[in-house]
């Protein structure tokens, strides 16, 4: 995608404009527990690495306009060999995140069309191209991001795009966390650094990024402020180290906020809802504090005057993964942390929802009716 990135800025003087500039996060939820390899993985030997120029038939979801779920159409779809510093994946499982929903339906523009949806996935090597070394045939690998196409049984990908999945972590967990979780990490360790003592605010905090903000925070140190949909949602959140959770559709989040800190509002807000949050979240901030609008699963916000931003001289920023993970050392820095949380429990992972591949378009109606908690995976 090109994925863009803070504010637009093509506006009147004085206004801040949101784009439709694409995101790399999830407002998806999340529930109980995923184990056990969804297939036995090959062995090498069953492999090879190829370098013939022959193509080959697999199946992919494709979009030829955009529109609801039924526009996502189960296709065959040509595949090559890798050029070089490329690899061919066999994905195991694709992680389902709600700015695949924004391309589908035109919110985010698509490079082209046809085209085939989804930003995560892990897979087995199956080919690597003239020349790279560092990965082989039969790695279980991950990737996050571009190139857009995971919803497919086998991708070419950049060899540089990749990162490995350690053996302890189900290839279902890695494809739910690889895109939420490194946006989980930039937001709280490089956006805006979250310190012990901190009092922040999370949006849709049992929602697929929401959850993993929620434990990752209370790791750190910080109180915890969440806001909910109902009851089930709440539940979740406490156990995800939600210190206080408003059920915002009984109680008025920023009232309630001002509650919660005494009058002093908190040092960030993380939001992820855009249009029917924003405008409360400015509300709900402490002098110099931090706005971080990251999605609009309810709409962009209305455009921003910036005396809205002076009058606490706030800051506010709409930020985008692809700028935190440019070089190849960050991104390795942002999947080792991922990891290393998800492996030491303090990031638990729950794979609510699984679907077959095939079967993309039930899994985007019921992501966009709420009907989800957690992550939501594709099996191949």
């Amino acid at each position: 995608m090109s994925l863009s990135r803070l504010l637009g800025v093509n506006h009147p003087p004085l206004l801040l404009r949101f784009t439709h500039s694409p995101i790399l996060f999830s407002s998806s939820s999340s529930s109980s527990s995923f184990t056990g390899h969804t297939a036995p993985l090959p062995t090498k030997a069953s492999l090879s690495s190829s370098s013939s120029t022959t193509t080959d038939m697999v199946k992919a979801i494709r979009v030829h306009e955009i529109g609801g779920p039924q526009v996502l159409k189960w296709e065959d779809v040509e595949i090559g060999e890798p050029k070089e510093g490329e690899v061919r994946v066999r994905n195991k499982a694709v992680g389902v995140n709600f700015i695949d929903v924004y391309f589908r339906t035109g919110v985010y523009k698509a490079p082209s069309f046809p085209f085939t949806p989804g930003m995560e996935a892990v897979g087995i090597v199956t080919a690597v191209g003239a020349g790279l070394t560092g990965r082989q045939v039969g790695d279980l690998v991950a990737y996050a991001g571009q190139p857009m196409g995971s919803y497919a049984e086998e991708q070419i990908l950049p060899a540089n795009k990749v990162v490995s999945v350690p053996s302890s972590i189900d290839p279902s967990i890695a494809a739910s966390i690889m895109l939420k979780g490194m946006t989980t990490h930039f937001l709280l360790r490089r956006c805006f650094k979250v310190e012990p003592g901190h009092t922040i605010l999370v949006h849709a905090a049992a929602g697929g990024v929401g959850s993993l903000l929620c434990q990752w925070a209370n790791a750190l140190g910080a109180t915890v402020i969440g806001t909910v949909s109902n009851n089930e949602k709440a539940a979740q959140a406490k156990k995800d180290g939600c210190h206080h959770v408003i059920i915002y559709k009984e109680e008025d989040f920023v009232a309630r906020v001002n509650e919660i800190t005494s009058g002093n509002g908190v040092e960030v807000v993380y939001d992820s809802v855009g249009k029917d949050t924003f405008e409360g979240s400015l509300a709900c901030l402490k002098l110099r504090g931090y706005m971080v609008s990251f999605g609009q699963s309810s709409g962009s916000p209305d455009p921003v005057p910036l005396s809205s931003l002076a009058a606490k001289s706030l800051f506010l920023t709409r930020p985008s993964l692809l700028q935190y993970v440019v070089t190849r050392d960050e991104l390795l820095e942002a999947a080792g942390e991922l990891f290393a949380n998800v492996a030491s429990g303090v990031l638990k992972v729950r794979v609510n929802h699984t679907y077959p591949l095939s079967e993309a378009a039930k899994a985007h109606e019921d992501l966009e009716n709420r009907k989800t908690s957690g992550s939501v995976v594709l099996i191949p």
